[in-house]
């Protein structure tokens, strides 16, 4: 029996601009959040510090809101976290193991932590969220912990990628599971939620592993000491960036508090 209903994807943010991704999908009385996030401001905002989405449908709507659903811990999808809660009373929040860390951490400086109830996703162990059966897929991102959607409806499968990037020799050893893909590719998607940052430019990008080489090799000639900038965010990154010094016998200082606690977590 075909299902009565209609389902809605609601964009709220992150379409045609880096940040501030937030989608909704709703099925009858069921609403299911995928990702909160911040955007940074542009030139002419001045005096704003962030852009977070505007979920006045959402705060309407609250008592319809069955959880909320984190692809990875980039701020760009979990920052605006902090920011929405107070409107939304108490949430659901469904997340890796190292994306939960980073949102604990966000929401306790905050003190929001006591508006929520954290679950750990596990890939390929799917959730079920009111209508909406939520399984997780790994895919590669220069975070860890970075997981896909394939969120089954009444009416079909919806699959979200998050941000996403096929890299045979990633960082933590944990590439996109294309066996899922394909799989879900076998069984017939609804509709697909693609990451399509710099998706027209020309060519490919290269593997991580490019640079963990590139690395090793400047620590290995380096006479005196190395400084490495890079986002508080990009745990792979300072991952490689320990893993050389650690090849090369260098010790690592880390500065800035969101570094620190990022590698703490």
């Amino acid at each position: 029996m075909a299902a009565s209903g209609k389902l809605k994807i609601i964009p709220l943010g992150g379409l045609g601009e880096i940040g501030r991704n937030l989608m909704v999908l709703e099925w009858d009385r069921d609403i299911l959040v995928v990702d909160a996030g911040v955007m940074f401001p542009e030139e002419e905002m001045l005096g704003v510090d962030l852009v977070i989405p505007n979920i006045t449908y959402l705060a309407q709507n609250k008592d319809r809101l069955r959880g909320i659903v984190i692809t990875h811990g980039h701020e760009d999808h979990t920052g605006a976290l902090p920011y929405i809660l107070p409107q939304l009373g108490p949430v659901h929040i469904y997340a890796t193991p190292l994306t939960l860390g980073l949102i604990s951490v966000k929401l306790r400086e905050h003190r929001q932590l006591e508006r929520c109830t954290l679950h750990t996703l596990t890939v390929r162990e799917p959730v079920q969220v009111g209508a909406f059966r939520v399984e997780p897929f790994r895919v590669n991102h220069s975070i860890p912990d970075s997981v896909g959607l394939a969120i089954t409806t009444p009416v079909g499968t919806i699959v979200h990628t998050g941000d996403f990037k096929f890299d045979h020799t990633p960082v933590d050893g944990k590439p996109t599971d294309f066996a899922k893909l394909a799989e879900l590719g076998g069984e017939g998607v609804l509709c697909l939620l693609s990451d399509s940052t710099y998706a027209d430019l020309p060519g490919y990008t290269p593997s991580e592993a490019v640079v963990s080489r590139a690395l090793l090799q400047v620590m290995a000639q380096a006479p005196a000491r190395v400084i490495v900038a890079t986002f508080a965010s990009h745990i792979s990154r300072i991952q490689q960036v320990i893993n050389a010094a650690f090849e090369t016998g260098r010790k690592v200082a880390i500065f800035g508090r969101s570094m620190v606690q990022n590698v703490e977590v």
